[in-house]
């Protein structure tokens, strides 16, 4: 197979689903979003007033800025009859990419930094720790370091606190204090609220003053992990979201900017085209450690074994339903963005990312749940990179 492209989604009809997509610099991106809003709201940020003009964001004296987990650019085009309130701001938005990986950890670290991966070490859904040379999870904290050592750029939110702006933060109790919140959105005041239209209510409250308030919601990507997002219950939390979203925009004070953006879309794949990296011989010889997820995996290869071989070897095996390269190719084609010496290790010596509906699982360290998912996200096609950007002033 070729070689990801390169070039930014295209105006008009845009990319078809399994285009592969690389960030690149100049490209509107998940990265952008908060900057461009600091700078909407007045605050110089590191980049802010270049994302700024990138995304064409106005200026305003408070914002709101929603960040709904699983929501693909292309999985909300195509299901827009569940969602008048959102589809109605599709034809003036413009779609950004997301992050390699094109999962929650990476992405939502990128959108709190304004950093790639390569910066910030959030490298999937698991990542081995080059000081225990274990498996941690960055989603859940667990064998991990402490978030402000293992991710340590300031985010958006604590340049803004800096500045005196007031920012709040709006989603589950259990977020409060975690790992991943520290790591990536940390400088906030937390206000813990569960369900989606209590989550509204607490941001509605909190911009009656001047200010920044960001808000989570993730049923949509929970459905689509379990039922797929072309089943009905997609469309239902679809619609569900698009509900609560269009109150908010009508609760919201005049002045207000309200931006809804997504962390990577999802596609549904086929379980005949899931592979085991502990059952099969070919793919399991000479690795130690599988990291990622299985749409994009870290290949942590044996001692002694050459990264060549084992990528010659899965590229032998999985074929057109992947793209294999080395460390050092996946770096030099961009795929993490510029990359800190101290994040060089945490990459696989050999980085796969799937195609089409294929997946690669490692029956050795994940449990038959996450084999079993119906939707999964992570890797380089269009379907999984492209975010929406959808802006209310």
């Amino acid at each position: 197979m070729s070689a990801p492209t390169t070039r930014p989604p295209a105006a008009g009809p845009g990319p078809e689903p399994e285009e592969l997509l690389v960030p690149r610099a100049g490209v509107p991106a998940l990265t952008h979003v908060l900057p461009a809003v600091a700078s909407a709201l007045g605050v110089d940020v590191p980049d802010g007033a270049a994302a700024r003009t990138l995304l064409g964001l106005p200026t305003a004296r408070r914002a709101c800025v929603v960040l709904v987990d699983g929501l693909g650019h292309l999985n909300l085009a195509e299901r827009g009859g569940h969602a008048p309130f959102l589809r109605s701001l599709l034809a003036s938005s413009q779609a950004l990419l997301s992050t390699f990986p094109s999962t929650t950890a990476t992405a939502v670290a990128a959108f709190g930094t304004g950093r790639g991966p390569g910066a910030t070490g959030m490298l999937g859904y698991t990542v081995r720790v080059p000081s225990t040379g274990r498996l941690g999870n960055l989603v859940s904290w667990t064998e991990m370091p402490p978030p402000g050592q293992w991710q340590p750029h300031p985010t958006v939110f604590e340049h803004l606190v800096a500045a005196g702006v007031r920012v709040t933060s709006v989603g589950p109790a259990r977020f409060h204090g975690s790992g991943l919140t520290g790591a990536a959105l940390r400088g906030a005041t937390y206000a813990p609220a569960e369900g989606l239209g209590q989550r509204v209510d607490t941001v509605v409250r909190a911009l009656r003053e001047p200010g920044l308030t960001y808000l989570y919601w993730h049923d949509v990507d929970k459905t689509g992990h379990h039922h797929g997002w072309g089943s009905w219950q997609w469309g239902e939390a679809l619609a569900e979201l698009d509900a609560e979203l269009g109150r908010l925009a009508r609760s919201l004070p005049r002045d207000t900017l309200l931006v809804v953006t997504a962390d990577h879309g999802m596609v549904d794949v086929d379980p005949a085209r899931r592979r085991d990296v502990g059952t099969d011989p070919a793919l399991g010889a000479q690795v130690a450690t599988t990291g990622g997820e299985p749409r994009a995996l870290h290949l942590h290869v044996e001692q002694g074994a050459d990264p060549e071989d084992v990528a010659a070897r899965w590229r032998d095996t999985l074929g057109e339903d992947a793209v294999v390269r080395t460390r050092e190719q996946a770096v030099d084609a961009g795929w993490f963005g510029p990359v800190e010496p101290r994040v060089t290790p945490v990459i696989g010596d050999v980085v796969v990312a799937m195609t089409g509906a294929a997946t690669v699982v490692d029956s050795r360290t994940q449990s038959s749940a996450s084999i079993a998912l119906r939707g999964v996200h992570g890797s380089l096609t269009a379907r999984e990179m492209l975010v929406p950007l959808l802006v209310l002033a």
